[in-house]
């Protein structure tokens, strides 16, 4: 993946998924289209929040949708939050602990 350095211009001011939160994100999304529940995706990144949402096929509402929120403060840890739709079905600082709870929803 190539990143450009005006590209990283362009998202400051935005929060966004680490490297590492993006492959923790893809190996359960991973499992899941290949077990042929999930087909899809999509990536946000706003000035408060990362978001990933997840899709059954391209033309539905996504099912569930992964945000990271950023605090305002850096002392303060980013929080996760997996919704379906406008409910919030797990909240956590740990995003490994977000997406174990995705992995059981089926």
């Amino acid at each position: 993946m190539l990143v450009y350095i005006r590209d990283k211009f362009r998202l400051k001011g935005r929060t966004t998924f680490s490297k590492g939160e993006l492959s923790q994100i893809l190996s359960v999304y991973g499992a899941r289209v290949q077990r042929g529940e999930w087909r899809d995706y999509a990536i946000d990144s706003l000035p408060d929040m990362a978001v990933f949402s997840i899709f059954r096929s391209s033309s539905e509402k996504p099912l569930y949708t992964v945000t990271k929120i950023s605090p305002h403060s850096l002392i303060k840890p980013s929080q996760y939050v997996v919704y379906a739709g406008s409910e919030a079905l797990k909240r956590s600082t740990s995003l490994r602990e977000v997406l174990d709870f995705l992995e059981e929803q089926t």
